[in-house]
């Protein structure tokens, strides 16, 4: 199997659960509240780690309680921490999130150590890097980060999953185009590609410009509505489970942490697609961010559930 380094942000998710959102200068009650380890590249980390892979992680934490909780998760999680570094100087990222009882989330992100991840401290990560087969990358970081880790890769020959997330005006297009895969969802593609991504004809075109100019495989996630997958100028159209939301946090980082892993350990797209729906779909089921990521045994007895009792979207 591949070894994955995910070169990313690592935050601590503040928990509010609300029946609905307060109205601005209004205050709601929670129903309840919980303190959970997350951040993008974290998430992705974890759930990838969770279901087998191997995974070196990449990252800044604060020099405070946050950080230790941090870098314990990992370690918990069975994740290589050689290169999560400490910093005096910041305090660790935080994400104060609300989640209604539809499932549906807001979120307020205080990039704290998230910005500490500088180029520098990439870099000296690089013996290592090399070593492995796959990279992940997010937008919590600093773009010059982002823009160093993709020419790393490209220089050494190491395939590059990127995730234009949260999306970034900023970015350039150019160097998503660097990379083999990029996993967006339609806001994300709309931004990207500066076209219109609200129907399938649409985010057809929009994935075909991105194509042309060089990304080798597109993968479009629309929630409940599956994903697509655009490469060689082909299009294929994936379906999810149908599933009852409680809680939507994370479920972009659920699909990616599922995809690597499963591609890692077999080099096929399309079933590490098939397998990331699925697994997206599962951890919508389940609240909290990394509390609601399947282990690779309970991922596979759910899916046996599933096929007993199959609910899959058509």
């Amino acid at each position: 199997m591949l070894k994955i380094a995910v070169i990313g942000a690592t935050l601590i998710d503040l928990v509010s659960y609300v029946d609905t959102m307060p109205e601005y200068g209004s205050t709601t009650t929670a129903k309840s509240f919980h303190i959970a380890c997350g951040g993008k590249g974290a998430n992705q980390a974890v759930a990838a780690s969770r279901l087998g892979a191997d995974v070196l992680m990449v990252s800044a934490v604060g020099n405070d309680i946050f950080g230790k909780m941090a870098r314990e998760n990992f370690i918990c999680n069975n994740i290589d921490t050689r290169h999560v570094i400490a910093t005096k100087d910041m305090t660790s990222g935080v994400a104060v999130i609300l989640v209604e009882t539809c499932g549906q989330y807001r979120s307020v992100f205080y990039r704290g150590t998230s910005d500490a991840l500088t180029p520098e401290i990439f870099f000296s990560a690089a013996d290592d890097l090399k070593k492995c087969g796959m990279f992940v990358i997010q937008l919590e970081i600093p773009l010059e980060t982002v823009y160093a880790a993709i020419d790393f890769a490209v220089e050494n020959k190491i395939p590059v999953l990127l995730n234009p997330s949260p999306i970034n005006k900023k970015f350039s297009a150019d160097m998503a185009c660097k990379c083999e895969f990029a996993i967006v969802n339609e806001i994300e593609l709309n931004v990207l590609t500066n076209m219109p991504a609200d129907t399938e004809e649409n985010i057809l075109t929009a994935g075909e410009y991105l194509l042309s100019r060089g990304l080798k495989n597109l993968i479009v996630t629309r929630g409940a509505d599956g994903s697509i997958w655009l490469a060689n100028g082909k299009a294929e159209f994936i379906p999810t489970l149908k599933v009852d939301a409680i809680d939507s946090t994370g479920a972009g980082d659920a699909y990616i942490g599922c995809f690597v892993e499963t591609y890692a350990r077999t080099g096929k797209i399309l079933e590490s697609i098939q397998r990331a729906s699925k697994y997206a779909a599962l951890s919508v089921t389940r609240k909290g961010t990394q509390d609601s990521y399947l282990t690779a045994k309970e991922f596979e007895e759910s899916l046996h559930e599933q096929s007993r009792n199959p609910r899959a979207h058509k």
